[in-house]
């Protein structure tokens, strides 16, 4: 269940030919409510459709949820609320 998961390399703003950049570098958060891709979360949720304890990996959303994917099943639109490291 444990994997590495990089440290997100990539490329940050485009290049000329001289190697001096020709953009400005896209801004994007790595984390959400202290939780990163790829992290271990257990989850609890007492209320709403999707009742029940969910304990597996993170994928993390531009909103306020997250996906947990366990080896049997991806579970989408969680509460960062519900999520515990």
């Amino acid at each position: 269940m444990i994997k590495a998961m990089g440290r997100g390399s990539r490329q940050m703003c485009k290049v000329d030919k001289y190697g001096f950049p020709r953009n400005k570098p896209l801004l994007r958060q790595k984390s959400f409510y202290g939780l990163i891709t790829g992290d271990i979360v257990k989850d609890v949720v007492n209320q709403g459709k999707k009742i029940g304890t969910y304990i597996g990996r993170v994928a993390v959303i531009k909103t306020d949820s997250f996906n947990i994917k366990n080896q049997t099943e991806t579970v989408q639109c969680i509460s960062y609320k519900y999520c515990k490291h």
